[in-house]
């Protein structure tokens, strides 16, 4: 049931400054109020609306309608410095089409859509770090770029804000972004140098057969066996074809044929998933899998439409930020479970896209607590975190503004 059953071990309070601790009630209030109005990606309406109000209230200049509803903060610093450098902060903002499944006052109001990926913790955490770095503006230098990015679980809307200049006006030099994570418990940061997450690629195939009687195959062309042959074939990919020493995943996870039991499908449709860690896998499996299938067809006298789509690269931790934010992590945690170097996951994301452009790291902030119920796994219609757990991420942000601006 659980995606983690690891014992929970909260960061120590003195760790996290009483100034942060104090805005606690303000990070579960926004996190709430955003759980109860989830919208799907480029339609984040509600969301940017509420993010937009709270930066005009705190005065903290912003720009609304970025790649449709993405929105971009800046807060300037006021401590000087040899070289004045800027730092973005990312936060995803989308939900995803699921019914939530829990009790909560809290629970979504929408139906058929739930933040069950922690999007909504992840606004509350860089909106509550604009409003802190907006009190402190004196104890760091250069400038804070905080971007609000919609549609991370699809279609992506890293890649058309970084089109419409997000890392400009002024140039960033460096990006930071976490994800709550409940494949980690409270109490631990993951954070890792190079590929933290994979790289996603999406395939459809529709088999052009011949269809017929059940008890005549002699007369068709199945094309249930020749997509079940196929289907066999595509795990050798992985197993035959690419280095034992990178990991990869090719997954059908869509198999659709036939309307009777004494018909022979004239057709058959695939649709899978691949993942890659190695950006130097980047066009392999597509010539690869294109080959398998044509193969196959051609063999046993079926066609195919193949459409193969590319949607998120491998997600790179740049070293140097990486050290960065593994010393600020190494400061804050304290715990028997601590800083989790080896937390690589075969999910996707577009911070990707980010941090293709500018040097940077994305880290994972543990929010599982099993002992709360607080553990199903992300994208359950159960999913939800340990709230102690944003006040985490406002301070590793802020340590991390702080580490790399001075």
């Amino acid at each position: 049931m659980f995606a983690t059953n690891a014992p929970t071990q909260p960061i120590h309070p003195e760790k996290i400054r009483s100034s942060i601790q104090a805005l606690q009630p303000q990070l579960v209030a926004l996190r709430r109020q955003l759980h109860q109005q989830p919208e799907l990606g480029f339609k984040e309406r509600l969301t940017a609306a509420a993010i937009a109000q709270k930066l005009t209230e705190w005065g903290i200049p912003h720009q609304t309608g970025i790649a449709a509803t993405g929105i971009v903060a800046i807060i300037q610093g006021r401590k000087t410095s040899f070289r004045l450098k800027t730092l973005a902060i990312r936060a995803d903002m989308d939900a995803l089409p699921i019914q939530e499944a829990n009790d909560v006052p809290y629970k979504s109001q929408h139906d058929g859509v739930m933040h069950a990926c922690g999007h909504d913790g992840h606004v509350a955490i860089a909106l509550t770090t604009a409003y802190y770095l907006s009190q402190h503006q004196n104890d760091f230098a250069g400038t804070v770029k905080i971007i609000f990015q919609p549609a991370e679980e699809g279609p992506g809307g890293a890649k058309p804000m970084i089109e419409a200049g997000v890392l400009t006006n002024p140039d960033v030099d460096a990006i930071v972004g976490l994800h709550l994570w409940n494949n980690l418990p409270l109490g631990t940061i993951g954070v890792r140098s190079g590929a933290l997450m994979a790289a996603v690629e999406r395939f459809s195939l529709k088999i052009q057969g011949k269809g017929g009687h059940g008890a005549m195959p002699h007369q068709t062309v199945d094309s249930i066996v020749v997509a079940s042959q196929i289907v066999n074939a595509l795990q050798t990919i992985v197993s035959r074809n690419v280095n034992p020493i990178d990991s990869a995943v090719v997954t059908v996870g869509e198999f659709h044929a036939g309307t009777a039991r004494n018909v022979i499908a004239d057709t058959a449709s695939l649709a899978g998933t691949v993942r890659y860690f190695n950006p130097n896998l980047a066009d392999f499996f597509h010539q690869r899998i294109e080959a398998i299938v044509a193969g196959i067809c051609a063999s046993q006298g079926a066609t195919y439409q193949l459409d193969y789509l590319k949607f998120y690269p491998p997600l790179v931790n740049d070293p140097q930020m990486t050290e960065l934010v593994r010393s600020v992590a190494i400061e804050l945690v304290e715990t028997p479970l601590g800083v989790v170097p080896e937390c690589q996951t075969m999910g996707g994301e577009d911070m990707s896209f980010f941090l293709q452009q500018v040097p940077g790291c994305y880290f994972f902030v543990g929010s599982a607590n099993p002992d709360l119920a607080l553990a199903y796994p992300h994208h359950h219609p159960r999913f939800d975190f340990d709230e102690t757990a944003l006040s985490t991420g406002v301070e590793m942000f802020v340590r991390c503004v702080e580490t790399y601006c001075n």
